[in-house]
């Protein structure tokens, strides 16, 4: 509605209109909202400037620009990007994810029993390409190498196209512990503190209601002279009874609570995928898993160096785990039953809040980190 305006003003102010005086007046009225939004802006990047590191304010803003540029709405998710809010919808692990790792270890499965009686060597089957006949040599992935080969511990390894990386695979068995005994063990945070001694901190910062899906901040110590690494990554975990399977995958992510210190190197390439299939059930003892890993520590050490560090420190840190299942089992300790506390049943409580809510909630979810630290 126009203001209410004496009959003379009024006539004036239209004869004004008239000659380009309503054209001045939006003029005025867009710069004063534009002057009002850049002030607004350079209060959040005062903020934030207070907040984050120069190299985690440009990762960060890179990050949220690349994924959002070119989708309809994209302004409004930035802005809640920048308030502080982390985007579940961007982040959280979604069922196509869990079901390709379900998928990798049956056609390592069927690979398995297709060349055990034969005793000729099984490799990892490469995944299927999403593109059909694509012939194009950089899309294709580096075939895997059997780095080592135990009865119960077969390890190989492959090269990450583009990178000084490798992806590592673990196909084990374990006989004396049960599914559910080993899948608690790895998603007991509180747990894991005690008997990981690299731990510093492990932490669940938020959790997605829809999904179960959480996010976890961890510390870790790296061998003398390394600073320090911490991983903030997002993880959900499913338990199949139908079809006898338990699956957990991680992956690095971003998170406002949870700026880059700079007493720790933060690693920003992670990956894990963990799938567990019982022998009998889930109570019973014996089953086979498959662990697929990679994350990029960002040290200066040469790429074999590296190698070595993780091939040689995964099957130890594998055995600390099935050691620490055997003292749960034992009785020791006393572990989470998470199978039984699904995700999604234990929603109601979850609380996107950060840190306070892990032990409101612990029967959400737990470590989802089960790689070499």
């Amino acid at each position: 509605m126009f203001p209410r305006r004496p009959p003379a003003a009024l006539a004036a102010w239209l004869a004004g209109a008239r000659g380009g005086g309503l054209l001045s007046l939006l003029a005025n009225q867009c710069r004063f909202v534009t002057g009002l939004r850049v002030r607004r802006a350079h209060q959040i990047a005062q903020l934030y400037g207070r907040l984050y590191s120069e190299s985690s304010r440009r990762v960060l803003l890179g990050r949220f620009w690349r994924r959002l540029r070119g989708r309809p709405g994209h302004a409004s998710a930035l802005m809640a990007a920048l308030a502080g809010v982390f985007v579940w919808d961007e982040e959280r692990i979604q069922e196509e994810e869990l079901q390709r790792s379900i998928n990798e270890m049956k056609r390592l499965e069927e690979m398995s029993n297709l060349f055990q009686s034969s005793g000729v060597e099984c490799h990892p089957p490469e995944p299927k390409s999403q593109t059909e006949g694509n012939e194009d040599l950089k899309d294709k992935e580096e075939p895997w190498e059997m780095v080592m080969d135990k009865k119960h511990f077969k390890l190989w390894r492959r090269p990450i196209t583009g990178t000084h990386l490798y992806q590592y695979r673990v196909f084990g068995t374990y006989t004396d512990v049960t599914p559910r005994q080993f899948f608690n063990v790895q998603l007991d945070t509180e747990y894991r503190k005690k008997w990981d001694a690299l731990v510093i901190k492990l932490e669940v910062i938020e959790r997605d209601v829809v999904s179960g899906s959480e996010v976890l901040h961890w510390v870790t110590h790296f061998p003398y002279p390394m600073y320090s690494r911490d991983y903030v990554y997002v993880r959900r975990y499913s338990v199949d009874q139908e079809n006898n399977v338990m699956v957990l995958v991680s992956r690095a992510v971003e998170h406002p609570s949870v700026p880059e210190s700079p007493e720790f190197v933060r690693v920003r390439s992670y990956e894990s995928q963990m799938v567990i299939r019982p022998h009998k059930s889930f109570d019973e003892n014996g089953f086979d898993y498959l662990l697929t890993y990679s994350d990029n520590p960002q040290t200066v050490f040469p790429r074999y160096c590296v190698s070595w560090m993780v091939s040689s420190g995964m099957p130890d840190f594998l055995e600390k785990l099935h050691t620490a299942t055997l003292k749960a089992k034992n009785m020791e300790i006393k572990v989470k039953d998470y199978i039984s506390a699904k995700p999604l049943e234990m929603s109601s409580e979850a609380k996107t809040t950060p840190q306070s809510s892990e032990r409101k909630t612990e029967g959400s979810c737990g470590p989802a980190r089960i790689e070499y630290a």
